[in-house]
């Protein structure tokens, strides 16, 4: 298995320490001389070789994992698959929804966004440049995502993207065809998994959201993984938290 090592949030590059990656798989990093200009155009210079590297890793055979600090890198992994000819639905885990958009959001974050792009929200943004195609709603599986604000209630409520919990999570749940499944960590009890940038309380256990990420994998369908390590930069792990996660992950 190859690792895309894609050590940023959003357009801030981050230390490489900061993720602990298992031993016993090649890396492949992916660092850019980031460009003058809005947060878009800095996403899509960065995105463009995320997406090459996971096109050239499923067109030689292999279920590339791509590993960032954030859930925006999403959109250059789903760009790769398509890319590569894969036309994958997506099971995306998250304590967010991930489904703001410029014209609801109140703080602006942009890390709030992918899963609403993915399924074609403004493809003028980014996902034009990337040449990511819209994602069906119904082809989108949103695990957890407790916590909501009101926009984004309002508009899984009408939507046709699909819901369920860590523990209900099976086979008979996922969209059909091949599968890019994207882990948002932060998915995992705030109490078990520290220092994360949007804890959520009331969460999974690790140990379950590993075992609901392994029954889809079982399935033989994951094209691609995708793993965001939203916890804030430069803070220890002592107890070896992170590293047992992501060991535990990329398999």
């Amino acid at each position: 298995m190859t690792i895309i090592f894609v050590p940023y949030h959003l357009d801030e590059r981050l230390p490489d320490h900061d993720f602990p990656l298992p031993e016993g798989h090649a890396v492949r990093t992916v660092t850019e001389q980031l460009p003058d200009g809005d947060v878009w155009s800095r996403l899509g210079h960065l995105y463009e070789p995320v997406a090459w590297q996971v096109a050239h890793c499923v067109q030689g055979g292999e279920t590339p994992t791509v590993v960032s600090g954030d859930c925006t890198v999403s959109l250059g992994t789903m760009a790769g698959l398509q890319q590569a000819g894969v036309d994958a639905g997506i099971v995306w885990f998250d304590a967010h929804g991930d489904v703001q958009t410029l014209e609801t959001t109140a703080s602006g974050y942009v890390g709030g966004m992918p899963l609403r792009i993915i399924v074609g929200y403004r493809p003028e943004l980014i996902s034009q440049r990337l040449g990511l195609r819209p994602l069906a709603e119904d082809r989108a599986l949103l695990v957890d995502a407790r916590d909501l604000d009101l926009p984004e209630a309002d508009y899984l409520a009408t939507s046709a993207v699909r819901r369920c919990g860590v523990d209900d999570l099976d086979e008979t749940m996922l969209p059909p065809g091949p599968l890019l499944l994207h882990l948002d960590l932060d998915v995992i009890d705030a109490a078990e998994l520290p220092d994360l940038r949007f804890p959520v309380p009331g969460g999974p256990t690790a140990a379950g959201v590993v075992a609901a990420a392994r029954r889809v994998l079982a399935t033989g369908r994951v094209a691609a993984v995708d793993l965001a390590c939203t916890w804030h930069p430069g803070r220890p792990d002592p107890d070896g938290v992170r590293a047992r996660l992501l060991a535990a992950l990329t398999v």
